[in-house]
């Protein structure tokens, strides 16, 4: 498929999506949240990671809250995106549920300074926001790439975690050669290892 198709077969999709989450109600968006949070607080992955980086939901998004608050009470040393004026990202430590102020797009980021180090590397998982998600852990993001550089960046034996709503799963998603996958993706509904394909329904 020419770069051009699957740019515009990307567009449509996450417009379509974007505009599905959006119209989700509270009460729904808040209950599938808790429901994903929970499967990642007893995820084999979570549980032995050391360092635990997640994201500020905007726009509905799954969020992340408990997860945070779990990982901090366990010990776990906990990083969130901050953007950098170049446009880049980079995990910044959090040690409260007040360490955050407003960055540049209205995101909740980091106040502090103290980078992901070489040393916090190891048994790393990263919680991945996402538009739409497939079963090869294809991701389509906001589009503007601050995702894909920055798990690009990482080591290669840190683990990626997509969070969606189960609608936010295709059998396919286009994909470029500079995207990056990630290895699970955690629904309501299912678990799905991205590595093999296969997904645990948990209805």
């Amino acid at each position: 498929m020419a770069e051009s198709l699957i740019r515009d077969r990307k567009q449509v999709l996450r417009a379509a999506a974007i505009s599905q989450r959006a119209s989700l109600k509270r009460a729904d968006s808040q209950t599938w949240s808790r429901l994903i949070q929970e499967k990642v607080l007893q995820f084999p992955p979570y549980l032995r990671a050391q360092s635990i980086a997640l994201y500020s939901p905007i726009q509905n998004e799954v969020e992340t809250a408990a997860i945070r608050d779990h990982a901090l009470v366990a010990g776990k040393t906990v990083y969130y995106p901050k953007l950098r004026r170049a446009g880049s990202l980079e995990l910044v430590q959090v040690d409260s549920a007040g360490t955050f102020g407003v960055g540049r797009f209205g995101i909740l980021e980091p106040v502090g300074d103290r980078r992901l180090s070489d040393g916090d590397h190891s048994r790393l998982i990263v919680m991945v926001p996402g538009v739409i998600f497939d079963s090869q852990g294809n991701r389509l993001g906001r589009g503007l790439g601050y995702y894909d550089r920055l798990l690009k960046q990482l080591r290669p034996d840190a683990i990626f975690l997509g969070l969606a709503y189960d609608f936010q799963t295709l059998d396919e998603v286009p994909a470029e050669f500079w995207d990056q996958r990630v290895h699970y993706v955690i629904t309501e509904r299912r678990i799905i290892d991205c590595t093999t394909a296969q997904s645990t329904l948990e209805v």
